[in-house]
């Protein structure tokens, strides 16, 4: 299993200290908890380890490339699909698709689109949970702005959630972006919000399971 970059250092912090507390533990308790429970102890730290190990995993995936697509930028679940007044930059009515993810899902975030960055910024902000209409507002967060090649924009938020306090993104202003190439990531529970023209042909519901890099959001108007 691959390990995303992102998580080497909190990996290695986590596994020190599950390895301290279980120290503590056995050099305290040695003589007055019976060998069972000192084992149970160590299965729950271990298991504890492997779940922060597993969340950042990285996984291979085929890219795909049509120009005529919006993929999803994450795995998670559809949990909005709706026009929205797009206030930050583009300031026109656009579709937004939110996808909410959970402590489960892979938390990479692939480009949806292919282009030029015409905008990035990073907002500090609250920590709502992410599935809350005001965290894609209100929440800490980055957006960032991709014109196409025939002109088009498409925006996407990575919006941070009630655990996630730390959102990483590698792309800036300037940069020609390749469709599902790795833009970023989000650590722990959060969503991220895609916005395209509002005459895009919508392919997802609300509750729809999506993958990222692999699941189509919706189809561009020629």
């Amino acid at each position: 299993m691959k390990i995303n970059k992102e998580g080497y250092r909190i990996i290695a912090i986590s596994g020190l200290v599950c390895l301290v507390l279980w120290g503590l533990l056995y050099y305290f308790q040695s003589h007055h908890w019976e060998a069972g429970l000192l084992i149970t102890c160590a299965v729950i730290l271990a298991i504890f380890w492997l779940f922060i190990v597993a969340f950042f995993r990285e996984p291979r995936r085929v890219k795909i490339h049509d120009p005529e697509l919006v993929f999803s930028p994450c795995d998670g679940r559809v949990v909005v699909t709706e026009v929205v007044h797009e206030d930050e930059y583009i300031k026109e009515e656009m579709l937004q698709i939110s996808i909410f993810m959970s402590v489960t899902n892979i938390h990479m975030n692939w480009l949806p689109v292919a282009g030029e960055v015409e905008y990035h910024k990073y907002h500090p902000g609250r920590f709502l949970i992410a599935w809350h209409p005001k965290s894609s507002t209100e929440n800490e967060r980055t957006t960032t702005v991709v014109k196409l090649e025939d002109g088009k924009r498409v925006l996407f938020r990575q919006v941070a959630g009630l655990i996630a306090r730390r959102i990483v993104s590698y792309i800036k202003v300037g940069d020609k972006v390749k469709q599902n190439d790795v833009f970023g990531f989000i650590k722990f529970g959060s969503r991220i919000d895609v916005l395209v023209p509002k005459d895009s042909e919508l392919l997802v519901e609300i509750g729809d399971p999506v993958v990222g890099s692999q699941t189509p959001l919706v189809r561009l108007k020629k």
